[in-house]
């Protein structure tokens, strides 16, 4: 692909705080063949009137009742048109403006089907303090089936590999990322290929951190998408847990250097 069009989507329900740093930070990227899509749930708290403000600036908006944030993301592909496909929800940031750019030219340099790099997770209020660095690593079928998994909020994919295989499954309430790069990766085998950099800034308190009661669904959604894509196993369900402690350990200079 030469110059790859990219579609991202956010799919957002009463989320007027971030929204627009959101939105901005998808506009703010240098990369210029960008589609951007924004898929609301029909939000009752302001969200709506925030990204109004940039109408002129969103490729496609859309606002009506949906089934929570996978059925949202579902939307967004089927109304994408890029060559790529990704999304930035709307807690999420960029790490910087030329984040989409260099997805699009490791798109043109590897042929790789999809592409993923490295996620930090920062504080609600100051989205420059780093709390976990998640550093991905190079790809290996060994590694998916115990347990590992690229930050699904880096991961890039060829529209055609979602029209092949599938958008996400609504019957998982947390883990339909999971579920979907099982799939992708592991059942049907598709290409890769890692940038070892920070992508996204991802900030704490997602839904499956939110309490053990969540802990505890995402871990049986875990199984239920192991099972369903004959990868991994009730063991990779304790490496994958256990390879999140490092995270909160990484030194500052391994962030900035990437090693």
């Amino acid at each position: 692909m030469i110059h790859p069009k990219i579609s991202i989507i956010t799919s957002v329900y009463n989320n007027k705080e971030t929204i627009a740093e959101a939105i901005e930070s998808v506009l703010s990227q240098t990369y210029e063949n960008i589609e951007y899509i924004v898929v609301d749930g029909a939000s009752t708290d302001g969200t709506v009137d925030i990204i109004n403000k940039y109408a002129d600036k969103i490729t496609t908006f859309v606002s009506e009742p949906d089934r929570g944030i996978y059925d949202g993301l579902n939307k967004g592909v089927n109304l994408a048109t890029g060559d790529v496909v990704g999304f930035l929800h709307s807690d999420d940031l960029f790490e910087d403006e030329n984040v989409v750019a260099r997805i699009a030219d490791a798109f043109e340099s590897s042929g790789a089907e999809s592409i993923y790099g490295d996620l930090t997770y920062v504080t609600k209020e100051n989205t420059d303090k780093v709390v976990r660095y998640w550093k991905s690593g190079e790809f290996s079928e060994k590694k998916l089936k115990n347990g590992w998994m690229p930050p699904h909020p880096t991961f890039y994919v060829k529209r055609d590999i979602y029209e092949k295989y599938g958008t996400f499954d609504t019957s998982f309430k947390i883990a339909a990322d999971y579920d979907s790069i099982l799939r992708f990766l592991g059942k049907e085998e598709i290409s890769t290929h890692y940038i070892s950099e920070v992508l996204v800034k991802m900030r704490v308190g997602g839904a499956s951190n939110k309490s053990i009661k969540n802990l505890m669904q995402k871990s049986r959604e875990d199984l239920k998408a192991m099972k369903n894509n004959g990868v991994g196993h009730i063991g990779s369900l304790f490496v994958k847990n256990a390879s999140k402690v490092p995270q909160f350990f990484r030194k500052t200079k391994e962030r900035d250097s990437g090693e």
